[in-house]
């Protein structure tokens, strides 16, 4: 733990022209005083480390001094290539190696090149989950993700609907989709490949033995592949509409943004009072009236009759709660 301590702070004021003890000891997570023994030790071990006293003082390297412990390890350059993404970082657990890497990477720039991560950060963040949600990492993310890093069997416990489930697992990769993680995993036992929410796992043990992987199989092609079929397979019910020109322009921010497209380039010529009318694909009336109320009176539902009616008790009660 101390001997890891020690080279980042090595390449901390490597990549940078002097740290207070302040400063150090925030980065390293320690005290002043720890700071200061390890400025003594390095010293001692022919680290050029020297001292500024001082109320503007601090620590620098002098002579021009260059580790050459700059070396990436194997988590820490996987890491990097997830740098862009902050917060799947913290949630997987590879915050401290991407950070690692990060450090070795400007240590070993150009001194002309050791703002670049930080002007790339000031100018690119990544925020994954969608407005007002707060979704919580899944307390099991951490162990999965080694699994999916080292190619190990996982035996997973899962919940679907009001049962649990146990399940022998080759755990291929993970996919954030709007704030919510998922697993694509091949089945052993026939050879398919599924996809679970990583929430809904109540047990994970990882197995000693490795799988090993299809070198064939590409996760963004497998995860768009079956994220069209989700959406697809979703669609089991359908709605006839009357939009208005404002309703047409408001559809595609309510439901779904392919079947709504599907509806709007077979809709009808528009009416005497420029309305269309369409026939929409919808999960189920739930969920269509859900969606569609946020259209107000924009869209009229011809059909079915059932949700139709719905929407004219709706009417009924929203005027006489505004009369």
């Amino acid at each position: 733990m101390r001997a890891a301590r020690l080279i980042k702070m090595v390449l901390l004021l490597q990549a940078r022209p002097s740290m207070t003890a302040a400063e150090l000891a925030g980065e390293l997570e320690v005290s002043e005083r720890t700071i200061t023994r390890d400025a003594q030790a390095l010293s001692e071990a022919g680290v050029p480390v020297y001292a500024d006293r001082g109320r503007t003082g601090g620590y620098r390297l002098i002579g021009g001094y260059r580790t050459r412990l700059t070396g990436l390890g194997r988590s820490e350059a996987e890491a990097l290539f997830l740098s862009g993404v902050p917060g799947a970082l913290r949630e997987m657990g590879l915050e401290d190696a991407a950070s690692a890497a990060r450090l070795k990477v400007s240590a070993a720039l150009m001194p002309s090149l050791r703002d670049a991560s930080q002007n790339a950060s000031q100018r690119f963040h990544l925020d994954a989950p969608g407005w007002f949600q707060e979704t919580p990492a899944p307390e099991l993310l951490p162990a999965l993700a080694d699994a999916v890093w080292d190619d190990r069997r996982v035996t997973a416990r899962y919940r679907r609907q009001d049962a649990e489930v146990e399940r022998e697992l080759e755990p291929y990769g993970l996919v954030l989709k709007a704030g919510v993680w998922y697993l694509c995993a091949r089945v052993p036992d026939t050879g398919s490949f599924r996809v679970y929410r990583i929430d809904r796992f109540t047990a994970i043990v990882a197995e000693e033995d490795r799988f090993v992987r299809d070198e064939e199989f590409d996760l963004p092609g497998f995860w768009e592949e079956r994220a069209a079929q989700f959406a697809r397979a979703i669609l089991r019910s359908e709605v006839v509409l009357r939009l208005s020109e404002a309703g047409v322009r408001q559809l595609p921010y309510a439901t779904d943004s392919a079947s709504t497209r599907e509806a709007l380039e077979t809709a009808s010529a528009p009416d005497e009072e420029g309305w269309v009318t369409l026939t929409l694909a919808v999960e189920n009336e739930m969920v269509a009236y859900t969606q569609l109320m946020s259209l107000g009176p924009e869209a009229e539902v011809l059909a079915p009759a059932a949700l139709r009616e719905r929407f004219a008790r709706a009417a009924h009660q929203m005027a006489d709660r505004y009369r």
